[in-house]
């Protein structure tokens, strides 16, 4: 049988920081959150919940809390009746926009309809 070539030290320790990251930016609504985030700069969770077609109010809530745990958004909150909370990036949410727009240009080069006409 042949040798697997991940399974030296070497590679599985590589593979560290994207195992961390998938489960950071793991799920169905963690991407797509943070490229609404990034692309209107501040998100409202009313704004959120209508532009994620089929999100949970308790999904969302729970993608924010942990987006917000983990370093990428910062949640403000007014204390105004009704009350308000805004969502904006963090520093360490900034520097990961650069990732969402080459996924972003990936993806239609890719996956979108007029290459799978040309495939």
């Amino acid at each position: 049988m042949s040798e697997n070539k991940f399974e030296t030290p070497e590679m599985l320790a590589r593979c560290v920081p994207m195992s961390r990251l998938q489960s950071v930016l793991g799920g169905k609504w963690k991407i797509m959150i943070l490229w609404y985030v990034t692309v209107y700069r501040v998100q409202r969770f009313g704004e959120l919940m209508r532009r994620l077609d089929g999100v949970t109010q308790s999904s969302l809530t729970k993608s924010l809390r942990e987006l917000e745990r983990d370093g990428f958004l910062h949640r403000e909150v007014y204390q105004e009746i009704p009350p308000r909370v805004e969502y904006t990036l963090t520093e360490m949410g900034e520097s990961f926009a650069p990732v969402l727009h080459s996924m972003l240009a990936w993806s239609e080069g890719h996956l979108s309809p007029a290459q799978e006409r040309r495939d």
